[in-house]
């Protein structure tokens, strides 16, 4: 087996306790390849749907069109830590109490498109360097806040007597769910954790299309990996789809950019499914210029 044989992807379910790294590099064991990548960091605490891209399938990591990610979050308030969460330091405690009513009062504050100041444990590079990696050393530095989109932001249940409850979100790329609840933590007065937290959805899969990792390792030691992998397009399928014939899939491949006459397009697009004149998918292009140019090939 080796990576010119394996390509396309693979919803797993992150176990609690791996960082999305220990995740991959397991799967490299397993699939026998270096190249694998994951679309979207989890913390190491937090289970759910983490995409993996197998062989040429990783160079697709960064460019996937479907960035909406969905996450079911535990909360406690009265308490603010260092990490934003339980595994951290305590940093303050109250017992002011908080209703439900006043909570959800709170949160069409933070639904649409807000701003998130990066927390310090988090894989945010600020000079070269995460700012975890920062924060273990015990330094605390100046972030940029960022623009976040919150689509929607739901308290699923609560228990006023604990203040523990758990929150729904559905949320654009970069948004960070431990930052949400401590920040309305902030808001009501009294701090707040995050104590859990599942990704339901991420990259157009959800928690039910998703493979365990021991699951994944019976099937690949079974010789049947390949079975696993969804082909790469799946990933695209928003976009037309152009096929091209052999002459035009050399020129393609090779990086020369098509004359109108000769790429058929279905509709104005920004980006289209490039397939070649044997029907595999060979990449992304689009107009650049009046030309058709190649913006990802695989």
């Amino acid at each position: 087996m080796n990576d010119k044989e394996l390509c396309g992807m693979i919803p797993v379910m992150k176990p609690a306790g791996w960082t999305s790294f220990d995740v991959t590099a397991k799967l490299r064991g397993v699939f026998r390849t270096r190249r694998i990548g994951h679309g979207g960091t989890l913390d190491p605490m937090a289970t759910g749907v983490l995409p993996v891209f197998v062989g040429r399938a990783a160079k697709c990591c960064d460019i996937l069109p479907d960035k909406k990610k969905s996450y079911t979050a535990g909360f406690r308030f009265g308490e603010a830590t260092d990490t934003l969460d339980i595994t951290g330091n305590v940093l303050s405690r109250s017992d002011k109490p908080v209703t439900l009513p006043e909570i959800e009062a709170l949160l069409p504050r933070f639904t649409g498109e807000i701003t998130q100041l990066p927390p310090m444990y988090s894989a945010v590079k600020v000079g070269g360097k995460k700012l975890y990696e920062l924060a273990r050393e015990g330094k605390t530095i100046e972030r940029k806040p960022r623009r976040v989109h919150i689509e929607s932001l739901t308290i699923a249940d609560y228990d006023e007597q604990t203040r523990e409850g758990v929150i729904k979100l559905e949320c654009g790329q970069g948004t960070y769910v431990r930052t949400v609840i401590d920040d309305l933590g902030a808001a009501l007065g009294c701090g707040g954790v995050m104590t859990s937290l599942t990704r339901t959805r991420s990259g157009g899969f959800t928690l039910a299309e998703c493979y365990t990792l021991e699951r994944i390792e019976e099937i690949a030691s079974a010789g049947r990996a390949a079975e696993l992998l969804i082909p790469v397009d799946r990933a695209f399928r928003s976009y037309p789809e152009v096929k091209l014939g052999e002459r035009e899939t050399k020129l393609y491949r090779s990086g020369v950019r098509l004359r109108p006459d000769q790429v058929t397009l279905p509709r104005e697009a920004e980006q289209y499914r490039v397939y070649g004149a044997d029907g595999a998918f060979i990449g992304l292009g689009g107009m650049k210029n009046g030309e058709f140019a190649v913006i990802k090939n695989f």
